[in-house]
């Protein structure tokens, strides 16, 4: 009995001292540079992004933060280092809805579990997408375009910055919305299918704002609709597609901070202020809209609550559409 009574106390004095480490691990964090992994390759929007908010968070946080470039695989490849990572907040990951709501539709198996391996820190921002159209097409507004797709039916194409995509789904969201039967011509990437559609290889073009802007702005493309539930800052005079009258095409995409999950709490607490702080700083909020992201400081619950509202949708999606990565 005695000899069981003493494990008893020594497991009890290890958890003690075990506690105790965290504790002094997190009070004084951070007290050496932080790793932020980026899961896109340098000089795109996401990349720009994350240089941006890793010096200001740098400044708030008094350590350097350094940026690393872990590109592939639609972010699985960054997701799945950052999963496997130490758990003391000096390794992030800095991702999109992609890693979370996206990949678990579109692929059978994952070498990371996007809600056990993962504690959200906080929502960085959100980007509208919007539809674009080639100028030559007969019409100026969703109403018309559904109306010129249904009658020649899967000879009408769109267009997408690839399978498996936000710019897919949300194609997707819109032809069981509008009932409409058009085939869908994916891209490697926003800018070979921005061209294809100047160059009136396809009609119309689920992308970002920010992607369809320049275009825009000089004539090349006419755009229709934005896909979330406000009009877009960039283009006021665009309407949502609610407006259009399809309100259940709502989707943008998000990018937000994310730790390994047994990361302790007060140290996620520190880097959520930290983030907040951030992106209420006006210098950056400016910088961040031109890359075409809107500053939207939420902590970790508010982004786990997004991604489980998502991921239901996204999978239904998937399956309907029958959407797998390849």
């Amino acid at each position: 009995m005695f000899k069981h009574r003493r494990k008893f106390l020594a497991a009890g004095a290890a958890l003690g001292l075990a506690l105790a480490a965290a504790g002094v691990q997190a009070a004084g964090y951070p007290d050496r540079p932080i790793q932020l992994v980026v899961p896109y390759p340098p000089g795109g929007a996401g990349d720009v992004l994350s240089r941006i908010l890793a010096k200001r968070l740098g400044q708030e946080l008094g350590q350097t933060v350094i940026v690393e470039n872990r590109a592939g695989a639609g972010t699985i490849l960054g997701a799945q280092y950052v999963a496997r990572a130490q758990a003391d907040g000096y390794t992030l990951l800095i991702s999109s809805g992609t890693t979370f709501t996206v990949n678990p539709a579109v692929y059978d198996k994952l070498p990371y579990d996007p809600a056990k391996d993962f504690q959200p820190v906080g929502m960085v921002g959100r980007a509208a997408l919007i539809l674009v159209a080639n100028p030559s097409q007969p019409f100026s507004d969703v109403q018309g375009l559904v109306a010129a797709a249904n009658k020649t039916g899967d000879k009408f194409s769109y267009g997408s910055f690839g399978i498996g995509t936000v710019s897919h789904f949300a194609g997707e969201m819109f032809q069981q919305a509008a009932g409409t039967r058009m085939t869908h011509i994916p891209y490697k990437g926003s800018s070979p299918a921005m061209t294809d559609l100047i160059g009136g290889q396809i009609p119309i073009l689920f992308d970002t704002v920010v992607a369809a802007l320049p275009q825009i702005k000089s004539g090349k493309v006419k755009p229709l609709a934005v896909t979330t539930p406000t009009r877009s800052s960039f283009l006021p005079d665009v309407p949502t597609m609610a407006e259009a009258g399809y309100p259940d095409v709502s989707m943008d995409t998000w990018i937000g901070i994310f730790a390994p999950r047994a990361t302790p709490a007060d140290v996620v607490t520190r880097l959520n202020r930290a983030l907040t702080a951030a992106l209420n700083d006006p210098d950056t909020r400016t910088q961040m809209q031109a890359t075409g992201f809107e500053a939207t400081p939420l902590d970790g619950t508010a982004v786990a609550n997004v991604i489980a509202e998502e991921t239901p949708r996204y999978a239904q999606i998937a399956k309907r559409a029958g959407i797998k990565a390849q």
